[in-house]
C-alpha cells in the first residue's frame, strides 16, 4: 500500500507537527502528546477533554476549540492514549470549575481514563466522566465490554462543549452530556478494509464484492457480511437497526460520516437516500452533518448516528464553534 508518510514509527508526530503548523490557535505538545486550546484555561469554564487511538481524524484534535474540547490527548494507531497525557490535559484546561472526560467505550480508553481520574483528583481537580456507547451492531467486541463508542462522541462533545461555553457549572455539563449519549445511536458499514501505517496491509479480508454490515471503527466484525448492494439498500438497512434501537419520537440531528475512504459525492448521495427512509418511518431530521469526522484511516464506507433532540440541545448545537473540523456561528 502506498502512504503519504516517512516511517511508520513517527507517523503521529509527523501529524502533530503539521497540524501545529496549520493550526496556531491550538498549542501542539508533541513530546507530551497534547492538543489543548489557546489560552486555556478558560476562567469559569468547565474543562472538556478527550482522546483516543490515532486514526479517526479529525476526532478527537480536530475538535479542540471554541465551543467543544479544551484539550485532546492522541494515542498511537488505533491505541488509547496513556493516563499521563490526560492527567496533563486535566491540568492545562482546569480554571477551578472542573474538567469532564468524554471516553469512548473501548476497554483500554476507559481503564486509562479511570486511571487519569484518580490521579488528577490527587492532584486536586474536580473530574466528571462520561463513556460513550452508542454503536447498536454488536453489544460486546474484540475492544470493549458493552456498545462501542463511536459517532455520538461528536455530538457529545459539540453539545457538552457548547453548555460548558456558556459558564454551566460541571454537574449540569456531565448530566446533558450523559443525555446526549443515550440520546444517540450509530451503526457502520465497510466496504474495504483499513491499512495501519505499521501493517502496510488491510487489516482484514473484505471480499471486493461484498461488504460489512455493522463494523467497528476499528475494523472490529460487524453483524454480517453480505453481497454489494445499492445505497439505497444499504441506507434501509442502517436506518432500520438505528430507528429500531432508538425509537424517537421527537426530530433528530443525523450524522452521515464517512470512515476516511469514500468521497463525499458518495456520502451526499447516500444522505440522500438516508433522508428518503428516515421520512418513509416518519423521523424527522432537524439538522445534519455530511463528510467525514469519525474516521477509519482509508476505510471506505460510512456510519449513520441519530441524536434525538428538543429545544434545548438544538440551541446548543446551533451554538457558535471554532475548531479545525468543525466551524459555524463565529
Amino acid at each position: 500500500m502506498k502512504m503519504l508518510i516517512n516511517v511508520a514509527e513517527s507517523v503521529v508526530a509527523d501529524a502533530l507537527r503539521g497540524m501545529a503548523a496549520a493550526h496556531p490557535e491550538l498549542i501542539v505538545d508533541i513530546d507530551h502528546r497534547l492538543i489543548v486550546r489557546r489560552h486555556a484555561p478558560v476562567a469559569g469554564k468547565v474543562g472538556l477533554v478527550s482522546g483516543g487511538g490515532s486514526g479517526h481524524e479529525p476526532l478527537h484534535g480536530g475538535f479542540v476549540g471554541r465551543g467543544m474540547l479544551d484539550a485532546a490527548c492522541p494515542g498511537e494507531v488505533f491505541t488509547s492514549p496513556v493516563p499521563d497525557q490526560m492527567v496533563r490535559a486535566a491540568a492545562a484546561v482546569d480554571s477551578g470549575a472542573g474538567v469532564l472526560f468524554i471516553v469512548k467505550n473501548y476497554t483500554g480508553d476507559v481503564l486509562n481514563f479511570d486511571m487519569a481520574a484518580e490521579l488528577a483528583e490527587d492532584e486536586g481537580v474536580q473530574i466528571a466522566k462520561v463513556v460513550v456507547n452508542d454503536d447498536v451492531a454488536v453489544l460486546d467486541s474484540l475492544y470493549t465490554a458493552g456498545r462501542r463508542g463511536t459517532g455520538a462522541t461528536l455530538f457529545v462533545e459539540k453539545l457538552a462543549g457548547a453548555l460548558a461555553e456558556e459558564g454551566a457549572p460541571l454537574e449540569r455539563v456531565e448530566a446533558l452530556a450523559r443525555r446526549v449519549n443515550e440520546s444517540s445511536r450509530s451503526f457502520g458499514v465497510a466496504l474495504s478494509a483499513c491499512t495501519t501505517p505499521a501493517k502496510g496491509s488491510p487489516t482484514f479480508d473484505l471480499p471486493p464484492g461484498e461488504l460489512e454490515l455493522g463494523v467497528g471503527i476499528h475494523g472490529e466484525p460487524g453483524r454480517e457480511r453480505r453481497g454489494m448492494m445499492t445505497s439505497g439498500e444499504i441506507a434501509d438497512v442502517v436506518v432500520d437497526a438505528v430507528v429500531e434501537d432508538l425509537r424517537p419520537d421527537a426530530p433528530v440531528i443525523a450524522l452521515v460520516n464517512g470512515m476516511g475512504g469514500t468521497p463525499l459525492l458518495e456520502l451526499y448521495g447516500f444522505n440522500a437516500e438516508v433522508h428518503r427512509a428516515l421520512a418513509e418511518r416518519n423521523v424527522a431530521v432537524a439538522r445534519t452533518l455530511v463528510g467525514n469526522y469519525v474516521t477509519s484511516l482509508d476505510m471506505a464506507g460510512c456510519s449513520l448516528t441519530l441524536c434525538q433532540v428538543d429545544e434545548e440541545l438544538l440551541r446548543l448545537w446551533d451554538a457558535p464553534v471554532a475548531t479545525p473540523a468543525l466551524r459555524w456561528g463565529c
